[in-house]
C-alpha cells in the first residue's frame, strides 16, 4: 500500500515494490527541477561576474555548462525505473556490489557540498532581509541561529521522505518561479544587459574564465547523477526511455532562470562575492519579504534533494543503520561542515572546490553507467544487486571480490587525469597550461572513461552472467531475469 504524504516512509534501499511505483516522469521533473530552483543554484549564477565576465558572456558560459550537464545527466534517469533502487546500488551491476560503494562517496560528496550550499545561503539570506525590514543586525549569532533552523526543518522533511519531499518540491517549483519572475518588477529599472564585467578575470584571461564559469554551472547538473534513482525508482520501468530522458534534461534547462536572476543581480550588487549581503541591500524594501520565502523554501527544497539520498544509502552500507539514523548522520556532519566552513574558513571557496571535485569524480562514474547501460541494453538482476546490502556474497555482479576492476581502472585514471589538468582558483593540477592555462579537465577525465572501460571489457570480457539470457524484449523492458 502505497504511503501517505504525513507518513514516515519506510522504503529503504530494497527494490521498490512494484505497486509503489506511482510516480511519473513529470514528477522526476518537479524534485530535480524544484531541488535547483533555489539560492543555491542563484549562488552558482552570480560566480560568472564574480569571476570578472561580462552579462552576456556570463549568460553564454552558464547556458553552456547547464545544456551540456543536462546531455550527460539525461542518461541516469534510465536506471531507477528497472532496478527499483537508487543509482549508488544500481552502479553495482558495473563496478561490483562492493565497488557501488564509489557512487556512496560521490554521493556524500555532492550531499554534503549542496546541503551546505542550501543551508549556508538560505541562513544569509534571512538574515540579510531581517536586517532590511527591522533594521536589526543580529551579525553571527542571527546567521546561526537561521542555519539551525533551516538545518533542523530540511532534516524533519528528509525522515518523512519521498512523498513529503515531492510536495516540497511542488511548492517550490510555483513559489520560487513565481518570485524570481517578479524580481523583473523589483530590479528591471536598474539592470542594465550591456554590463561589461570587471576585466579584473578570475584566471588572469578570458578564455580560461570563460571556461571556468562553465563549469561552475555544469557542476549543478552533474550533481543530479547520483540522486536522480533516488526518485526514478518510484516511476513504472513502462514508461518510455524518451519520457525519462526529457524529464531531466528539461528540469535543467528550466534552471536558465535562477541561474538567470543570480547573473542579472550580481551585476548590481556592490561586491559580487559578497552577493546575499548586497542582495538584500539593493532590494525593494516590499521584495524583501519575497526573498525569504525564496530563501526558506528553497533552502528545504535543494538540502533534502541532496541530503534525503546519501542518507538512503548509507544505510545500505552500514546496516544497523536505518535509513533515518544515516539521514541524521549525514545532517549533522554537514551542518558541522557548513559552521566550520563559515565562521572559519572561506566558504565560497570551499563551495568552488567541492563542485570542482563533484564533476570530475563523478562525470565519469557516470559515463561508465552510461556505457555499461547500453552494453547490457537495460536488462539487472534486481536481486543480484541487493547482495552487498544484505550482507551476502556472490551473484552476478559479484566479480572479483565484489569489485569490478575494469569500471575501477577506468573511473580511477579518468578522475586522476581530470584533477591533473584542473585550473581553478582552488584546485590547479600540474597539466593546467597543457592548452594554455583552458581548463580542460571536463574534456579529459570525459573521453578517459569513454575510451578505457570499453577498451577493457573488450580485452578482458565480464562474465556472460551480467549480461541478459535471452534477447526477449519484455525481459529487457522488466529489468530483472524472468522466473
Amino acid at each position: 500500500m502505497s504511503e501517505k504524504i504525513t507518513e514516515v516512509e519506510q522504503h529503504g534501499i530494497a527494490p521498490i515494490p512494484p505497486e509503489d511505483q506511482t510516480s511519473r516522469p513529470r514528477d522526476l521533473f518537479r524534485m530535480a527541477f524544484g531541488g535547483a530552483n533555489t539560492f543555491a543554484t542563484i549562488i552558482l549564477g552570480t560566480l560568472p561576474i564574480a569571476y570578472g565576465l561580462s552579462f552576456r558572456d556570463a549568460v553564454l558560459a552558464t547556458a553552456l555548462g547547464v545544456v551540456v550537464g543536462g546531455l550527460v545527466l539525461a542518461p541516469m534517469a534510465l536506471f531507477g525505473p528497472r532496478t527499483r533502487t537508487n543509482n549508488a546500488v544500481s552502479s553495482g551491476a558495473h563496478f561490483g556490489v562492493v565497488g557501488r560503494c564509489v557512487g556512496s562517496f560521490l554521493s556524500l560528496l555532492t550531499a554534503i557540498t549542496f546541503f551546505a550550499i542550501s543551508v549556508w545561503v538560505s541562513g544569509d539570506a534571512v538574515a540579510g532581509a531581517a536586517q532590511r525590514l527591522f533594521g536589526f543586525d543580529g551579525g553571527a549569532l542571527l546567521r546561526g541561529i537561521a542555519y539551525g533552523v533551516i538545518a533542523i526543518a530540511t532534516l524533519v522533511v528528509c525522515i518523512y521522505g519521498y512523498r513529503f519531499m515531492l510536495l516540497v518540491n511542488r511548492i517550490a517549483v510555483v513559489l520560487g518561479t513565481a518570485i524570481m519572475l517578479l524580481g523583473i518588477v523589483a530590479y528591471g529599472g536598474t539592470f542594465d544587459a550591456g554590463y561589461p564585467g570587471t576585466g579584473a578575470y578570475a584566471l588572469g584571461t578570458f578564455w580560461p574564465t570563460f571556461t571556468l564559469a562553465a563549469l561552475t554551472a555544469l557542476a549543478n547538473p552533474i550533481s543530479f547523477g547520483a540522486f536522480l534513482g533516488d526518485w526514478a525508482r518510484y516511476i513504472p520501468a513502462s514508461f518510455s526511455k524518451r519520457s525519462l530522458l526529457t524529464a531531466p534534461f528539461l528540469a535543467q534547462v528550466a534552471t536558465l532562470l535562477p541561474f538567470g536572476f543570480g547573473i542579472a543581480t550580481a551585476t548590481l550588487v556592490a561586491n559580487p562575492a559578497d552577493y546575499i549581503t548586497g542582495l538584500t541591500a539593493i532590494s525593494p524594501l516590499w521584495y524583501a519579504i519575497p526573498l525569504i520565502v525564496v530563501a526558506l523554501i528553497g533552502g528545504l527544497s535543494t538540502g533534502t534533494t541532496s541530503l534525503y539520498g546519501t542518507g538512503l544509502d548509507f544505510s545500505s552500507i552500514f546496516p544497523k543503520l536505518s535509513r533515518v539514523r544515516a539521514t541524521l548522520l549525514i545532517g549533522t556532519l554537514s551542518v558541522a561542515f557548513i559552521f566550520v566552513g563559515n565562521f572559519v574558513l572561506d566558504m565560497v571557496s570551499s563551495i568552488n572546490a567541492f563542485a570542482t571535485l563533484i564533476v570530475l569524480c563523478t562525470s565519469p562514474w557516470m559515463v561508465i553507467m552510461m556505457i555499461g547501460f547500453v552494453q547490457r541494453r537495460g536488462w539487472y538482476d534486481v536481486a543480484d544487486l541487493q547482495v552487498f546490502n544484505e550482507g551476502r556474497k556472490g551473484g552476478r555482479y559479484w566479480f572479483a571480490k565484489g569489485v569490478n576492476w575494469r569500471a575501477m581502472a577506468a573511473w580511477l585514471p579518468a578522475t586522476t587525469l581530470g584533477l591533473l589538468c584542473a585550473n581553478t582558483p582552488m584546485i590547479t593540477g600540474p597539466l593546467k597550461d597543457i592548452a594554455g592555462g583552458v581548463d580542460i579537465s571536463l574534456l579529459a577525465t570525459l573521453l578517459t572513461a569513454a575510451i578505457t572501460y570499453p577498451l577493457l571489457v573488450k580485452l578482458f570480457p565480464e562474465p556472460p552472467q551480467v549480461f541478459p539470457p535471452t534477447r526477449n524484449p519484455q525481459t529487457e523492458l522488466v529489468g530483472h531475469p524472468v522466473a
